[in-house]
């Protein structure tokens, strides 16, 4: 049947699959979404063809690794809008963005929309975007954000902490606080 569970992996298959996921995140993270694949199963130690058995495309592997971070960023939305204080709730949600974006070029390409068709990564963005012109249109009925501004401006700020992100991840995955700092 098609909604039978796949069996459970064998020992060396889970060794295996939990040495690509972790190696694929890390060199993710650092490299960005355009880390080879090659390179990802020789840091692994396992061939290529052990990591398309696991994961058959590029995007597969991404979705996986990447996991985590579309949850905590759709939750950090879901928790901005609960906030009391709607400026507050938008505060929390461009910090966690960008915490989240922070020594992680894997997702500062996700956030940034650079692969916005891909498989499992097009839902999160687009309920992001829903979260975030909720959190923006109660900002605004509050009084406390200027109405010019819309949904989509925080692509904006999502692209420059991307830049950021890039040019000082190696040196300092923080640096972006510097500017938010009072």
């Amino acid at each position: 049947m098609a909604d039978e569970p796949p069996p459970p992996l064998r020992k060396d298959a889970r060794r295996n699959r939990t040495a690509l996921l972790s190696t694929a995140k890390a060199a993710f993270a650092a490299e960005g979404l355009n880390a080879t694949l090659k390179g990802i199963a020789r840091r692994a130690e396992v061939s290529i063809g052990t990591l398309y058995r696991h994961c058959p495309t590029r995007m597969d592997l991404v979705a996986t690794v990447i996991a985590d971070k579309k949850r905590a960023w759709i939750k950090a939305a879901e928790t901005a809008v609960a906030m009391e204080s709607a400026w507050d709730g938008l505060v929390f949600f461009l910090e966690r963005t960008c915490e989240l974006q922070a020594g992680d070029l894997a997702f500062n390409d996700i956030a940034s929309m650079r692969f916005p068709h891909a498989h499992g990564i097009e839902a999160a963005g687009k309920r992001a975007f829903d979260l975030g012109g909720r959190i923006v249109e109660r900002a605004q009925a509050e009084g406390t954000l200027r109405p010019d501004l819309a949904a989509e401006d925080f692509a904006f700020i999502v692209w420059a902490q991307a830049r950021i992100s890039e040019a000082t991840h190696a040196i300092d995955p923080n640096a972006w606080r510097a500017a938010t700092s009072p």
